[in-house]
């Protein structure tokens, strides 16, 4: 009778071990919106406010946070670096040099190199300017599915450009993991970032 104990133990042992092992590893709760898999925003071929070439696989191996807006922008362009900026002050140092902020301008005409060499550091300095040809800035843009159109009011002097306000975090491997909605606060932003990181 013993041993019909120890053998019955012995198997409910081995189920609950083999129960433990199939069952799925819960998702990450992202703050975000959890795009994997997405099948867009694999391409991007610009130059930075360095006057360096850079494409995606130039930043494999960190976190690449993909944001398109223009210098002009009165609010929501300066509050989204302002944004990321205080997340990466949430990380360690450690992690925060594992995270690559690029900022593409839908403003080429007005966004010249020079002044985006000034604009953009400014709110961190490990943060990139990216610019090219209309038809590049085009190109980037329906890569990544942003929507941009300038905005002429009669009797204005300049113009405003209407944009899609959100930006894009693309893992290690250069692959599109979230879409982080304008105004989403930092500390959010931050605690996505670690989940990526810690992949």
């Amino acid at each position: 009778m013993l041993d019909r104990r120890r053998f019955l133990r012995w198997v409910w042992l081995l189920s609950l071990a083999w129960l433990s092992g199939c069952t799925p590893t819960p998702k990450p709760e992202f703050k975000g919106t959890d795009i994997t898999g997405a099948g867009f925003g694999r391409r991007l071929d610009l130059t930075d406010h360095n006057g360096a070439r850079r494409r995606l696989d130039d930043f494999r191996g960190k976190l690449v946070v993909l944001f398109f807006g223009y210098m002009h922008c009165p609010d929501v362009c300066p509050t989204t670096l302002a944004d990321m900026a205080a997340a990466l002050k949430m990380l360690t140092p450690e992690e925060a040099g594992q995270v690559q902020v690029l900022f593409v301008t839908v403003d080429p005409e007005r966004d010249r190199p020079a002044l985006l060499k000034q604009y953009v550091p400014f709110f961190h300095p490990g943060f990139l300017g990216l610019y090219g040809t209309p038809e590049e800035v085009a190109a980037a843009a329906r890569e990544f599915k942003i929507h941009y159109r300038k905005q002429v009011e009669p009797g204005a002097s300049g113009y405003l450009v209407d944009h899609t306000a959100g930006s894009y975090v693309l893992d290690k491997h250069s692959r599109l993991r979230l879409f982080q909605p304008f105004a989403q606060p930092a500390a959010d932003i931050a605690h996505d970032l670690r989940l990526l990181l810690g992949e």
